[in-house]
Order: C-alpha cells, then sequence, then structure tokens
C-alpha cells in the first residue's frame, strides 16, 4: 500500500494536465497553436534577417517590418499607394514588362484603409494584417476539418496548416493569408450548403488571388454531384438554382480582374501580358496556350525528354495520392476544390520556386497527411515542417545577389 501512496503523486499530475486540456474551449486550443507556431517562425526570420546584406527592397540587417515586405510585398505596397498603371510599361522591344496588374486589389485595399485609420506605414500595416488574417485561417479550418475528422486529427491539421514550409508566408506583406482565410470560409459555407452568403465571399476571394475559375469548377461538380446523388440526398429545386447561380457568378468573378485590366488600359490582354512577363526571364515572351506552360517549365528545367517525363510523373503521382483512403475520407467537396485548384495550376501556371507558394490553397490535403495518429509520426512530421521552413526561408526569401529564386 504504501507503495502505491509513493507512486500515486507522480500519476496525478498527468491526469490534470489532460483534465484541463479536456476543458479548454477549442479555439483557446488553436489560439495557443498559431502563437507558438508563429513565435517559431519569426525566430528563423529574425535570424536570417539579421545577417541579410543590402538588396533591392532594404538595407543590411533589415527590421522585421522591412523583411517581411520584400519581393511581392513592395509590389502590393505600390498597388496601395499609386494604384495600377492605365498605360502598360513596355520592354526596349515592346513587350509589356512586369507591372503592378498582375497583383489583386483585395489584400492593399485593407492594409490601405488601415494605413489610413491608425497613420501608420505600410511595412507594419501589412505584417499586423496578415498575421490577423492567419489567425482567423487556423481558427476556421479547425471547424472545417472537424466536420469530417476527429477532435485530435482536426487540430493536428491546425498544427500542420501553422508550421507548414511556407507558413512563413502568413506573416508577410502577401495576400495569402487573407487569401486562404476567405477560401477557408468558402470551403466551409459550401459544406454547410449556405449558397448565398458564397456570394460575397468569392467576391472577395476573387479579388484577393486568382481563384474564382477554380472555385467555379468546384461548384460545377458539387452542383453535378448533388444532381447525381439526389435520391439520397435531395436536392430541391431552390438550392439547384441557388448553386448553379453561385458557380457561374465564381466563373465570372474568374474573369472580372481581367476584364478591369481590360477597361483601365484599353488592352484586352492587359492581364494575361502582364503575367506572361514573370515567366519570359525563363523561356521568352509566348502566348498564354492553357495546360502548356508545365511541360515548357519541365523542357527548361530538366530538358528534354526528361521534363516531359517529369510533368507526366507528377500528374500521376497526384491522382494517386487523390485516391488513396487517407484523402478519400476528406468531405467529397474538398477533393472537388483540390481537383479544381489543381487543373487550374495546371492550365495557366509556369513552374518556378514560387510554384510552393501557389500550392498553398490546396491545404484540405493536410487533413489528410494528419490522420496517422502515431506520436513519433506526428512529431516527427512537425520537425521536418519546421526545417521546411528554414530552407524555404534560405532559398526562397533571403537576397543573395542577383536571385533567380522568387518566393
Amino acid at each position: 500500500m504504501s507503495t502505491l501512496r509513493t507512486h500515486e503523486p507522480a500519476r496525478r499530475p498527468p491526469g490534470r494536465w489532460r483534465a484541463r486540456y479536456r476543458l479548454t474551449p477549442w479555439w483557446a486550443r488553436v489560439i495557443v497553436i498559431w502563437v507558438l507556431s508563429r513565435a517559431v517562425t519569426t525566430t528563423m526570420v529574425l535570424a536570417l534577417a539579421s545577417v541579410q546584406g543590402p538588396n533591392p527592397w532594404t538595407g543590411a540587417k533589415p527590421t522585421y517590418p522591412q523583411f517581411a515586405n520584400i519581393w511581392d510585398g513592395r509590389w502590393y505596397n505600390i498597388v496601395a499607394v499609386a494604384g495600377y498603371p492605365s498605360v502598360l510599361p513596355v520592354t526596349v522591344t515592346g513587350q509589356v514588362s512586369e507591372n503592378a496588374w498582375a497583383f489583386m486589389p483585395g489584400y492593399p485595399a485593407v492594409v490601405r484603409l488601415l494605413m489610413e485609420l491608425t497613420g501608420t506605414q505600410w511595412d507594419p500595416v501589412a505584417v499586423f494584417v496578415s498575421l490577423a488574417f492567419s489567425l482567423g485561417t487556423a481558427l476556421l479550418l479547425y471547424r472545417l476539418m472537424r466536420r469530417m475528422l476527429p477532435g485530435q486529427t482536426a487540430m493536428f491539421a491546425v498544427v500542420l496548416f501553422c508550421v507548414a514550409p511556407l507558413s512563413p508566408i502568413l506573416q508577410f506583406g502577401y495576400a495569402e493569408s487573407m487569401y486562404l482565410f476567405f477560401l477557408t470560409l468558402a470551403l466551409y459555407l459550401l459544406l454547410q450548403r449556405r449558397y448565398v452568403l458564397l456570394f460575397p465571399v468569392i467576391t472577395v476571394m476573387a479579388l484577393t488571388r486568382p481563384s474564382g475559375l477554380a472555385f467555379a469548377l468546384a461548384m460545377a461538380l458539387h452542383v453535378g454531384h448533388r444532381w447525381y446523388t439526389r435520391r439520397l440526398d435531395p436536392f430541391p429545386v431552390g438550392e439547384r438554382v441557388l448553386s448553379a447561380s453561385v458557380a457561374v457568378f465564381s466563373g465570372v468573378m474568374g474573369l472580372a480582374w481581367p476584364l478591369i485590366a481590360w477597361l483601365v488600359t484599353g488592352s484586352m490582354s492587359a492581364y494575361t501580358d502582364t503575367e506572361l512577363a514573370w515567366r519570359a526571364p525563363y523561356i521568352g515572351y509566348t502566348e498564354l496556350v492553357p495546360f502548356t506552360a508545365w511541360f515548357q517549365g519541365g523542357m527548361w528545367w530538366l530538358g528534354m525528354p526528361l521534363g516531359i517525363v517529369a510533368v507526366v510523373a507528377l500528374v500521376l503521382a497526384f491522382v494517386l495520392a487523390m485516391l488513396t483512403p487517407a484523402v478519400r475520407r476528406l468531405h467529397i467537396d474538398l477533393r472537388f476544390w483540390i481537383v479544381s485548384y489543381a487543373l487550374y495550376l495546371l492550365a495557366v501556371f509556369f513552374p518556378q520556386s514560387s510554384t510552393f507558394r501557389l500550392l498553398m490553397p490546396m491545404f484540405p490535403l493536410l487533413g489528410a497527411v494528419a490522420q496517422p495518429r502515431s506520436p513519433v509520426y506526428r512529431v516527427v512530421v512537425v520537425l521536418l515542417a519546421v526545417a521546411g521552413q528554414w530552407g524555404w526561408l534560405l532559398i526562397c526569401w533571403g537576397v543573395d545577389g542577383a536571385d533567380w529564386t522568387p518566393p
């Protein structure tokens, strides 16, 4: 009996901690995860900033807000303070050059509004806005994952989102945090079939990052699936009309920004010409032909025939991944989105270092990665993700001379 009493105090703390954890609201757990992950990421960013030399955007050893607003962050800054050019800039050979039309107005508009309200400069306000939206996304992500996964698995999906290799972008002067917030909200509303609320969400989302066409395809697949399964899952006429209207509206919003660029500049191809300017250093100025850019990129990176083989292998690997049991446990509407967005990337984007950032909207796949319950597996995945952050910061964010790896 004395032995049992001797060991009894050693068993109580874990029990108390488990009880406290169970009593802690889900949102408080998410906030703790977010805070700890941001502390780890900020430490790495500050370490890299301390050895950063002079670059096109800052002097040596920039402050955190300065360092967080290099690369495309400066383009968003230009949009916020100067707007968009009515005359497209051109190169000496007459081609449209890089300009602000490649960057949508949602994020810079929010930052500019807060700048006006607070009298604060771009750099700190941009960081604040990104941080706020990243916290909102983490909270929404838990609610989204909880609709199909157990609580602990959903919470680990939030951990993976917060420590993912690209998660430093969530606290930089980029539109990703804001976009992911509205995308997560749109997916959550879609799973709830609250179609009316999707209209304003899609509007903001489609004017923050290019996504309207991909979401339109996901909505079309959603409508088709509901029609096909209507005997098991009733699909009333009102919901048919609303959901189809959302699909059409999302498609219109996907074309809205190119149309706006056309109206302002007078050039029907203003937006696409601007986007093509960013791939010109790799393959020169070309026309936008859907579903060719990845093969062009494969040949540029790896040559023939290995470049073509690599792209085909990537497509096959993606298809096989979507057929795995872990992915199939995700809600079918999330799978529709992942497939739709993947097709959109395959159709229009040129693969280079910023492609990793462009993969972030496929974050629902974290729900599949989070499913194994082994503590060893989860610790290893988190450590690999944090190591990936450092690797991404070194390769893509830090500037070393004539850097060809933009984030």
